[in-house]
């Protein structure tokens, strides 16, 4: 359930919109100059219609995050064409304490100006505090033109829509060796059925397919939810995944349970796991930062499934691409014509209603934010559709956009992500790790459903 901003988890012209542009070209409104930066792309920005803004000279806008350093510089950088033609400075606080701060300051009646937040559950917290604002109609117009109806609904609470998308990220990966899959003649599968078929095909061969580990402190387990929820939508469909989300169907229901006994055809099977870490138990006490490597390290396993932020944890030598040395696939549907994903991401959601602060709401809504946030990035995505693949420098990145950008594509939120604390971030966790290490799968969703508050 990690892989945005959690911790330790983890378009066209604006003119489009709101009569007024960014536009990188030759004219230059001016700024800071970080052309000795190499992370920093050179920007030349024409400023002439950001006059509807209105004057905005001198005011400041905070923003609040728990994405911190080194992530933060590539949003900093991504703000600079917005404070350069508007004069507005942006006051950029990370803090890993983000998720649980947020809530105190909205709280106390101290919030930010606009925050980053991670998940749809807090954001409908936060909004039950009574101090977050609605979106401007112009944030929300950009919704409309460049992300999918799921994606507004994340952010409406009681029919009332509150913060555009920001970054994302799809978990619906199984990382791989390409040079093994070229020599072995392997192919990559496009249904369930070809995925259990290729584990079959490796394991005949004499090794473990599939490698995996949830340890990750105290939020050990969470690897496994994401298992669990992309077999809800493979097996099920996305309205029955809505359903078991919002606990309209018991977790210990018959979809619930045989979507955890498919995830335990991978990850309880010995003929499957856990290659070059040791058996099924081993899953509890590898940390998932670690659980990937052995694709790489003598290819003891070949097979992964994880999120796209997964990049970052091979060693810099490590080439991630589609010729490299690992890459990924997108996990199949049930057959080849469904595309479900799974994925997670964040949301800017206001505390205010200065114009300032709107026209900054505004700015982040859109495709030339979008792709000039992509341009200083690595290990980032948007499910903005006006973003361009090629602005993104990293293959995986790519392959994420490539992939939320596909019209096929049925995107859904993290589940556990959207589930009440007691679920998503507790018992979930807690019994999916009794569950890998001997736990039956109907004492497993019984003891959830009997954690869930009534």
């Amino acid at each position: 359930m990690f892989g945005h901003s959690r911790s330790p988890r983890l378009r066209g012209a604006l003119a489009g919109s709101l009569g007024v542009g960014l536009v990188f070209g030759l004219a230059a409104c001016g700024g800071s100059d970080d052309s000795n930066d190499d992370s920093t792309a050179k920007q030349s920005v024409d400023c002439s219609q950001f006059s509807s803004y209105g004057n905005l000279k001198g005011k400041t806008v905070s923003v609040y995050t728990g994405i911190v350093t080194p992530e933060d510089k590539a949003y900093k950088d991504s703000y600079k064409p917005f404070e350069d033609c508007t004069g507005v400075t942006i006051k950029y606080e990370g803090d890993k304490a983000f998720e649980t701060q947020i809530l105190v300051r909205a709280k106390a009646g101290n919030p930010p100006d606009l925050a980053i937040v991670p998940q749809p559950g807090l954001l409908k917290q936060l909004v039950a505090t009574g101090k977050a604002v609605e979106a401007p109609a112009e944030v929300a117009a950009n919704v409309d033109k460049f992300w999918g109806k799921d994606w507004k609904g994340y952010a409406t609470v009681n029919g009332k829509f509150y913060a555009a998308p920001s970054g994302a990220s799809v978990k619906s990966l199984v990382w791989y060796s390409p040079s093994e899959f070229k020599e072995k003649g392997y192919q990559i599968p496009t249904t369930l059925d070809e995925l259990k078929q290729l584990s079959d095909k490796i394991a005949a061969d004499g090794k473990k397919p599939w490698c995996a580990g949830i340890s990750s402190g105290e939020a050990t387990g969470w690897p496994i939810t994401d298992w669990m929820e992309d077999f809800m939508l493979r097996l099920y469909g996305p309205e029955t995944y809505d359903k078991w989300v919002n606990h309209e169907i018991p977790f210990n229901g018959p979809e619930s349970t045989a979507a955890l006994d498919a995830v335990g055809a991978y990850l309880k099977n010995d003929k499957y796991v856990n290659g070059g870490l040791g058996d099924v138990k081993s899953i509890a006490t590898t940390t998932f930062q670690d659980a990937g490597l052995p694709i790489v390290n003598e290819g003891t396993c070949s097979l992964h499934r994880q999120a796209s932020f997964y990049a970052a944890n091979f060693p810099k030598d490590v080439k991630v691409a589609e010729d490299g040395d690992v890459f990924a696939f997108y996990l199949p549907g049930k057959d080849a014509s469904s595309k479900p994903v799974l994925g997670g991401g964040e949301f800017n959601l206001a505390f205010s209603d200065r114009p300032e602060v709107k026209a900054f709401q505004t700015y982040l809504s859109t495709d030339t934010w979008a792709n000039n946030k992509a341009k200083v990035s690595q290990g980032w995505v948007s499910a903005n559709k006006g973003i361009d693949p090629n602005n993104l420098s990293n293959p995986i990145d790519k392959l994420a956009a490539t992939i939320l950008k596909d019209p096929n594509t049925v995107f859904r939120f993290d589940g556990s992500d959207q589930m009440p604390a007691a679920i998503g971030s507790n018992a979930f966790w807690k019994q999916a790790t009794s569950w890998v290490t001997g736990q039956d799968t109907k004492t497993t969703v019984d003891n959830i459903e009997n954690a869930w508050p009534k």
